[in-house]
């Protein structure tokens, strides 16, 4: 597989994307790629099976530190994604990256930089930068 470069996909996205032009379609289209996204785990539990989920409140000491915090915590899924949920899934996720990337461009953001921006924050910040 060749190298990704964002740059080149937010190129492609601004010359692909024709139809759904308006910021307001791009909006729409984003919430409605979410909902996918939330659609599609959900039927990898509900339809599917390859995964379950089993919330319930995170068991925290009251003992630890903030840095070992990360080793009680769980994401709540049990089990691993067969090959045709996680294609799915990866689908409708590459889908809301696409109309991520459109607003980007309505808004002249590059988003390399806006992404190296961000990776620095959280590099500087750590942890404690998503309080």
């Amino acid at each position: 597989m060749e190298q990704f470069y964002f740059n080149q996909f937010q190129d492609q996205v601004d010359e692909v994307l024709i139809r759904h032009k308006s910021i307001l379609d791009i909006l729409s289209k984003l919430q409605e790629s979410s909902a996918k996204v939330n659609r599609a785990v959900a039927k990898s539990v509900t339809h599917c099976g390859c995964i379950q989920i089993h919330s319930q409140k995170q068991g925290i000491p009251e003992d630890i530190s903030y840095s070992e915090l990360k080793n009680y915590m769980s994401n709540h899924v049990e089990g691993y994604l067969c090959d045709i949920c996680r294609e799915k899934i990866e689908e409708e996720i590459s889908t809301t990256i696409f109309y991520i990337t459109a607003l980007c461009n309505s808004f002249n953001i590059n988003i390399d930089d806006m992404l190296a921006n961000y990776a620095s924050q959280v590099k500087a910040l750590g942890k404690y930068g998503l309080l």
